[in-house]
């Protein structure tokens, strides 16, 4: 019985580890969700100066249309960059949030446990209250 209280005591203790991971997993999760999005938000206004600068045609020379090619040029450099960047962002969100899947798994395994093991020890006490060959109240 004392080995049942004990396993009980470390299986709580452990229930509350695990949330705690979870937590911390949830607030990982968040942040990158967050980085995420900032990244999608910083790709799309790129995508929109993109597209403004290349339908463009005001150039009254040579040299400004040469400059404004070399803008175009950087900023589709910079476009791929940041696709590449959204690409990595959401492979870390997508990683964050398997792991907060994983840490909900854990904890609830953990509190299946102690759950179990509470009413094996509720069970043991019931029946150790109960005399043998004692009688029931009166009706």
């Amino acid at each position: 019985m004392q080995a049942e209280s004990a396993r009980l005591a470390r299986l709580i203790r452990l229930e509350k580890l695990r949330a705690i991971a979870r937590h911390s997993a949830l607030a990982e999760a968040a942040r990158a969700e967050a980085h995420l999005a900032s990244l999608e938000s910083l790709g799309q206004r790129t995508a929109a100066l993109l597209t403004g600068y290349a339908r463009r045609s005001d150039a009254a020379c040579g040299a400004d249309l040469l400059a404004q090619r070399i803008y175009l040029g950087e900023l589709q450099r910079l476009t791929l960059r940041g696709q590449a960047d959204i690409a990595r962002a959401r492979e870390a969100a997508d990683a964050r949030a398997a792991a907060v899947a994983a840490a909900e798994r854990q904890r609830a395994a953990v509190e299946t446990r102690a759950s179990a093991t509470a009413q094996r020890i509720a069970r043991h006490a019931a029946a150790s209250a109960v005399a043998l060959g004692a009688k029931g109240p009166r009706r």
